[in-house]
């Protein structure tokens, strides 16, 4: 029986575009609907890290460190706002066969490189996953403003107080993981982004418009077990 984890999520860029829901939903399984927000569904590229990721009830110490690059949107079933994850691109061999096998989570092993000097995370990611589409992805990330409450900012909220995941399991079937933490607290930020191949690795043209970008410092997470629907 695969147990839920604990872990922290840390140093995260929220970098959002607006995409047509219908072509959104083209990219979408058909038991999910994209999410929409000021006319749009949004696309989302967000690179991390993970600290102390272990099972339930073990000790923070035990937990390893697992720098992280999502591309994911939002999307409903039943109601319920969610995340739908495209990928999941991460650093440890071991780590992403793990969740390959018992979370059915899509992700492909990368070379990352995730650092923080002078307040600006530098983060870099290249796919190294065999038989997966190459994906890149390099740049320099930042606030920029006083900080706030996701829940207190219709937008932000609508990006990151979703206490779902969904994936696409290899079999075919749909998955859910639910999760639990404290509301967001974001800054606005800015981004240098000297490379990213994400759009074209999932099958998207390159965005007209310019992403809106968050940071947050980050929290403290508890995943359930990973659910077929």
């Amino acid at each position: 029986m695969v147990v839920p984890l604990e872990m922290g999520w840390r140093q995260l860029l929220f970098e959002n575009w607006p995409i047509d829901p219908a072509v959104m939903d083209a990219h979408l399984p058909n038991e999910l609907e994209a999410d929409v927000y000021d006319g749009s569904a949004w696309l989302s590229i967000v690179p991390f890290t993970n600290v102390a990721v272990r099972p339930a009830g073990v000790p923070e110490s035990l937990g390893i460190r697992l720098p992280e690059l999502n591309v994911r949107t939002y999307v409903t079933h039943a109601g319920v706002p969610s995340v739908y994850f495209f990928s999941l691109d991460a650093q440890g061999v071991s780590s992403v066969l793990g969740a390959r096998l018992f979370y059915h989570l899509p992700y492909y092993y990368a070379r990352i490189a995730l650092g923080r000097t002078d307040g600006r995370v530098t983060f870099s990611s290249r796919r190294r996953h065999p038989g997966a589409r190459p994906a890149q992805y390099e740049g320099t990330y930042w606030p920029t403003g006083d900080p706030f409450s996701a829940p207190s900012d219709p937008f932000g909220e609508f990006l990151v107080e979703r206490y779902r995941f969904y994936t696409e399991a290899q079999d075919g079937s749909i998955r859910y993981t639910d999760v639990e933490h404290e509301p967001w607290t974001l800054y606005p930020a800015a981004a240098e982004i000297e490379t990213n191949t994400l759009f074209s690795a999932h099958g998207f043209a390159e965005p007209n418009a310019d992403p809106v970008s968050y940071y947050s410092p980050g929290l403290d997470v508890v995943a359930s077990r990973s659910t077929r629907l």
